[in-house]
């Protein structure tokens, strides 16, 4: 199973995850395994260090990231955030020693769960539900900005193409839009990029 398919499951059903654990301690490693093996899951890699996280996710494709740690270094947190960015995944982190400054900036660098001096092989489970849950909120509001600020910066895009329209063909406001919507479909294209195409030949044309 996928991220991109994470949506589609419902936490409360029995599914199988792939798992990659990063862990410099042998006991605190055996104890997320553990966990994880009592709720079926699949454990891909298990490895001592996250700084060649981008390499391993790509080629192994885990759905989830346990990273156990005494207290993340920076540079632990600088391949997190590369990651994070690159190749999105839920991110559980368990530490034994941490201060606010370091839960912020393991936070930032795209980590879903902090848990400070709190691993337990029974809570392993419910731990990475709702890492995969607020993983997924967070995924969704990224994309609703994204979406806003790309509309945003297409508005004066359309303004200017139904300006020309209105100009050169003699139509109202509303028939220009109509217009550049119809060519749009016809070429099966975003509305944006026919309305800069429109002004790309007025500009040719002169």
């Amino acid at each position: 199973m996928g991220v991109a398919s994470q949506s589609q499951v419902h936490l409360n059903h029995v599914f199988t995850l792939r798992i990659l654990v990063i862990d410099d301690s042998t006991e605190r490693a055996e104890v997320v395994r553990a966990g994880l093996g009592e709720a079926g899951h699949d454990i891909v890699v298990q490895g001592e260090s996250a700084l060649d996280l981008s390499r391993v996710i790509e080629r192994e494709r885990p759905d989830v990231i346990v990273i156990g740690s005494d207290s993340p270094t920076r540079d632990t947190l600088e391949h997190l955030s590369l990651a994070s960015r690159d190749t999105p995944r839920p991110i559980v982190m368990f530490v034994d020693d941490s201060d606010e400054a370091g839960m912020r900036a393991a936070i930032g660098a795209g980590v879903s769960a902090y848990i400070v001096d709190g691993l337990e092989g029974t809570r392993v489970k419910s731990i990475i539900e709702v890492a995969m849950a607020r993983f997924e909120v967070h995924r969704r509001l990224v994309e609703e900005l994204d979406e806003t600020r790309s509309k945003l910066a297409e508005r004066p895009v359309i303004e200017r193409a139904k300006g020309l329209l209105m100009q050169r063909r003699g139509v109202a406001e509303e028939e220009a839009y109509r217009l550049l919507r119809s060519m749009a479909m016809q070429k099966q294209k975003r509305l944006a990029e026919v309305a800069q195409q429109l002004i790309d030949s007025v500009e040719l044309l002169g």
